[in-house]
């Protein structure tokens, strides 16, 4: 009994710093990109969403559905210990990695964009040249001069 109830408080320690670790993700993507409020707390919605389905999902699995204080004391433990030992590298790790792998793929995306460009700019341009010169033109004018020639 007390070894099933250590083993639990272990689970659930566990869980505590996989709680962390899913904190610090949403922490980490708020410091490499910029969201406005309502992303924020769509984030917010869905950062809680996952700890309680991570937390139903360990209590029905590992414990048949019985909820005991110590497994809250658990996860608490196991969030604190995370945050003080863990979270703090972790953050700066991934968001110099977040932030690497945004800025290559900005220029990947602008390598393979710059030919595109650059048939916009042999192909669409006259056409635009040419659409603004003949909205110059009035060819109600021509028209009439035009009719007066063949009539005369």
């Amino acid at each position: 009994m007390v070894s099933n109830q250590a083993q639990l408080f272990l689970i659930f320690t566990i869980n505590g710093i996989i709680i962390g670790i899913l904190f610090d993700i949403f922490r980490v993507l708020r410091r490499s990109f910029r969201t406005s409020d309502g992303v924020t707390y769509l984030e917010d919605f869905m950062f809680w969403i996952l700890t309680g389905i991570i937390l139903l999902y360990s209590i029905f699995t590992f414990s048949d559905g019985e909820i005991r204080f110590y497994m809250f004391i658990g996860v608490f433990i196991g969030a604190l210990l995370y945050m003080l030992f863990f979270s703090k590298n972790f953050i700066k790790i991934n968001v110099k990695i977040t932030k690497f792998l945004s800025k290559l793929i900005y220029k990947l995306f602008s390598i393979i964009i710059v030919p595109f460009k650059f048939l916009r700019k042999i192909f669409i341009k006259p056409i635009k040249i040419v659409i603004i010169n003949l909205k110059k033109v009035n060819f109600k004018k021509i028209f009439k001069s035009r009719k007066k020639e063949i009539s005369t």
